[in-house]
């Protein structure tokens, strides 16, 4: 293995000159500073990275907060997971994974310095770690949005817009008798995007003249059974249904083939939710996808620009266009 030695004596300068090359402390001549990059590169020479933390003040490590709660659908975890740690790898950076819902993991992890910043996902509509954030001092970005987004940085999907474009894009259709499944208080661990979702449904439907009715669902053959019973009694003979539960989605077809009720001759179906690129040709549901992999990667980018200084707060909101496969139709007859 090159050390900085071999570098130095390949280039034809000192020890030091190779340091200040790759921490960029001092000002070096750009044929120099050529010769020393050629050599690192022809040795494949990396830093220990112990003395590149020590050099730079920086870890070159970001923490990903991504608790592993009861009713966590790990799948769809994983999948921000592995966004944020292949982005992590382009800026030169490793992730440590936080999945503990203990906040004296945070402070651990700071005031070590084991971490330039953080991701910190599954955000609460009034989330007490956000304070915690602002007095740790470490840069930080939330996957999510809190009711108080005021000097944060936040990355989300854009949930209400979610809604206005499945509402929008049935009313074109024809349907004007709509009903929407979401998931139950419990299973979203007192997030804030499923109200969001729902409040902009109501508002969308009632500008396209449509009635509606919302029914949450449990992730469970016997509580979809029970939704659509609840949703038909709400509003009998309904043409469509948006559903924003990626766990009960399944559930839902299952009992819906159960019946007889054909997609989408007898009942148009959109889901909201992230994809389940397994699921995607067995189920070929019509969808308003969310770019789990694009909020991944813009959270990491957007942790970046902190840690290289910025003090910018600002939240990004993510949309998707309908993917249609097929399950929305006009309302027969």
């Amino acid at each position: 293995m090159a050390t900085i030695t071999d570098v130095a004596q390949a280039a034809g300068v000192s020890p030091s000159t190779v340091s200040y090359v790759l921490s960029g402390k001092r000002a070096i001549s750009p044929a120099t500073r050529a010769r020393v990059l050629d050599a690192v590169d022809r040795l494949g020479y990396r830093p220990h990275a112990g003395a590149r933390a020590l050099a730079s003040s920086r870890a070159h490590v970001i923490g990903l907060v991504a608790p592993l709660h009861e009713d966590a659908d790990v799948s769809i975890v994983m999948q921000f997971v592995r966004s944020v740690t292949t982005t992590a790898r382009r800026h030169d950076d490793d992730v440590l994974l936080l999945t503990s819902e203990d906040t004296g993991a945070l402070e651990r992890v700071t005031s070590a310095s084991l971490v330039d910043g953080l991701v910190v996902m599954d955000i609460e509509a009034e989330d007490p770690r956000t304070a915690l954030l602002a007095r740790l001092g470490r840069p930080s970005v939330l996957i999510g949005l809190p009711r108080d987004s005021r000097g944060l940085s936040c990355v989300d999907f854009d949930f209400a817009r979610a809604a206005r474009t499945a509402v929008d894009h049935l009313a074109r259709l024809g349907h004007r008798r709509i009903g929407l499944v979401s998931a139950s208080a419990s299973s979203v661990h007192r997030a804030g995007y499923v109200d969001r979702l729902r409040s902009a449904f109501v508002e969308a439907a009632a500008r396209a003249g449509a009635q509606v009715a919302t029914e949450p669902c449990d992730p469970s053959p016997a509580s979809a059974r029970a939704c659509l019973a609840a949703l038909r009694a709400a509003l009998p003979q309904p043409t469509a249904l948006v559903v924003h539960h990626e766990a009960a989605l399944p559930h839902l077809l299952d009992a819906l083939a159960a019946e007889g009720t054909r997609l989408p001759e007898d009942l148009s179906l959109l889901s909201v939710g992230a994809a389940d690129p397994a699921a995607r040709e067995l189920r070929p549901v019509d969808a308003i996808e969310v770019p789990v992999a694009e909020v991944g990667r813009v959270a990491v980018e957007m942790l970046a620009e902190r840690i290289a200084g910025s003090t910018t707060s600002e939240v990004r909101l993510l949309s998707s266009p309908v993917v249609q496969r097929g399950t929305t139709a006009p309302p027969r007859g």
